[in-house]
């Protein structure tokens, strides 16, 4: 059955009332990022009564903002995590199957400069491809100097040598996370982006329910669960301080948080439907030039940042990295002029209880799932490729810990999202977006008023009114920051296109579309810190 034949409640105060109206849940999610939506799929294909509630939009925070790369982590395998690796290669395949007009396979290239980098970067490749066994996406290449050039055209010449070619897979974030949480709801899970947990219940020492308020509203409301999963991201922290309180204790701080920052340029730097990636930088860091949406990402950094700003900006000597890095690697170096949109997230890297969290490339990419003596069930960690072995690990834990009762899981493996039907077009995520990101929801929306109405970046009138019916969004930001990746490709077109969509996204809610913050929010992507 097509995803769009199941849409959602006209309106928001349906959805809202159908969500306080329960009973009692045998859980609540609180954080609609890739983590939690997870969780929320997971439960929901188990039979239980689910719902979750986001407090901002649906991947507002870190899990938009990844470098867009479904990888089995070739650094780990050089730090010798090998089960974390092979991990990450069945869930890389996995993710590809269940969502392939939202991920599909990437061939990467390393070029060499010295001697012994082919054959020395090669072995390890040769290992990874060797994990991945009947996963593998194709086999790692050793190329000399003029194949190289012809899968890289731009890269620098001067010494080149050769390279060694892999395979990994790229995706869409965002629209990922929103497939997530849609196929979560056609499974029975009601789940509500701008809905804040102010406060936990807590009755004779153990978790009873969440203390909500829908931000539109302002109306709060309590929803009765068994269990509370808290899977707010680098956030979780606050949560789990507000759920000791209620008990007098004390917790220690789980995550240490660390910027990565993402410069995004046009596609003549790379020019190519390969990505550049650099093992080993200057000062030890991984650089990346992927393709991507008809753009170029540029990244990555791994920065420790002791605050948690929703909206982190770069530090200046993050973005001169990037762009004097590249320089060594690209034909053309990219000016600061050339950056069309930069973006910052922050990974919830775990932190061991005796480290201050200030050498995060030193900590945990792995995640971590804790159960509080109140029954606070908290997930964070991890990384995007393995969303779904992370849920399995955290329906798990509220097992063991009595919350829920046992069901058998393993749904999720074989289990296509929202727009994975048969019959839609294949296309490459290097291309620019189109009617082809919806998958087999295209057809349908090309049936919407306003399907021929171009407003910018190949988005159509027709699809922000699909993004306000059927994707949840409220306001400008949550169609060109997430549901159409404007935003995060050229932050001053996507300021140029505000308005048109500012006026259909009202036309739709009745609501203020939030147009001024959003200017203002795609200034601060267009600019560069000083």
């Amino acid at each position: 059955m097509a995803s769009h034949s199941s849409p959602l409640p006209t309106l928001r105060a349906e959805l809202l009332e159908r969500l306080a109206g329960a009973a009692t849940y045998d859980l609540v999610v609180i954080g609609g990022g890739a983590t939690g939506l997870g969780v929320a799929l997971d439960a929901a294909t188990r039979g239980f009564r689910v719902a979750l509630i986001e407090r901002l939009d649906f991947a507002k925070g870190t899990s938009s903002r990844a470098t867009k790369l479904v990888h089995g982590g070739v650094r780990y395998l050089a730090q010798g995590n090998i089960a974390l690796v092979r991990e990450a290669l069945h869930e890389r395949s996995t993710l590809l199957h269940n969502a392939p007009h939202l991920a599909q396979p990437l061939p990467f290239v390393m070029p060499s400069y010295k001697c012994w980098e082919t054959p020395f970067y090669g072995v390890g490749l040769k290992m990874y491809d060797a994990l991945a066994g009947k996963a593998g996406l194709g086999p790692t290449e050793f190329l000399g100097r003029t194949r190289t050039l012809e899968c890289l055209p731009t890269v620098r010449r001067q010494g080149l040598k050769g390279s060694v070619k892999y395979w990994d897979g790229q995706f869409d974030d965002a629209r990922l996370a929103l497939a997530l949480a849609r196929t979560a709801a056609r499974t029975g899970a009601l789940v509500a982006n701008y809905v804040e947990a102010t406060d936990l219940v807590n009755e004779g020492g153990k978790i009873s329910g969440v203390v909500c308020r829908d931000a539109e509203s302002g109306h709060t409301f309590t929803l009765r669960t068994r269990c509370v999963v808290n899977a707010t991201g680098v956030w979780v922290d606050a949560l789990r301080e507000k759920d000791a309180q209620a008990t007098g204790r004390a917790v220690s701080p789980l995550v240490a948080p660390s910027q990565g920052v993402h410069l995004v340029v046009d596609r003549d730097f790379l020019a190519s439907d390969h990505a550049l990636m650099v093992p080993k930088t200057a000062d030890g860091r991984v650089l990346f030039a992927v393709p991507w949406l008809g753009k170029v990402i540029l990244g990555t950094t791994d920065t420790p940042r002791h605050d948690l700003d929703r909206e982190p900006t770069p530090f200046a000597e993050e973005v001169s990295f990037i762009l004097s890095e590249s320089a060594r690697y690209l034909r053309r170096a990219p000016q600061a002029s050339d950056v069309r949109s930069v973006w910052v997230g922050l990974r919830p890297l775990v932190k061991p209880q005796d480290e201050n969290g200030d050498n995060t490339k030193s900590l945990s990419r792995e995640h971590t799932v804790l159960a509080s003596r109140s029954g606070l069930v908290t997930v964070t960690g991890g990384k995007w490729t393995t969303y779904r072995a992370m849920a399995e690990d955290v329906l798990q834990k509220c097992f063991n810990s009595e919350l829920l009762d046992a069901r058998k899981g393993g749904a999720t493996n074989d289990f296509p999202l929202v727009g994975a039907e048969t019959g839609y077009a294949r296309h490459r995520l290097c291309e620019a977006p189109g009617w082809h990101s919806y998958g087999s929801e295209a057809a349908f929306i090309r049936q919407l008023p306003g399907a021929g109405v171009v407003l910018g970046m190949n988005l159509t009138e027709a699809m922000v009114r699909f993004a306000v019916r059927n994707e949840y969004a409220r306001t400008v930001e949550d169609v060109l920051a997430r549901r159409w990746r404007a935003l995060f490709l050229d932050a001053r077109q996507a300021s140029e296109m505000a308005e048109r969509v500012a006026g259909i996204v009202h036309e739709e809610t009745g609501l203020d579309p939030q147009l001024a913050p959003f200017r203002e929010l795609a200034s601060q992507y267009a600019s560069l810190p000083h």
